[in-house]
């Protein structure tokens, strides 16, 4: 998942490079979800680990 976001956010810095904004906005901002539930999903297991123990 996360791999998934840095390829968006290393596309979306060649598409605002090559000036095509509308492109760069949508992969910034699907990067940025990705790496959301990255997190989520990060925190998620965490705990269930300590909890598990």
């Amino acid at each position: 998942m996360l791999s998934w976001a840095l390829i968006f956010f290393v596309l979306a810095i060649v598409a605002g490079i090559f000036g095509f904004g509308g492109i760069a906005s949508a992969s910034a901002g699907i990067a940025q979800i990705l790496f959301v539930i990255f997190l989520a999903l990060f925190i998620g297991s965490l705990i269930m680990r300590l909890i598990r123990g």
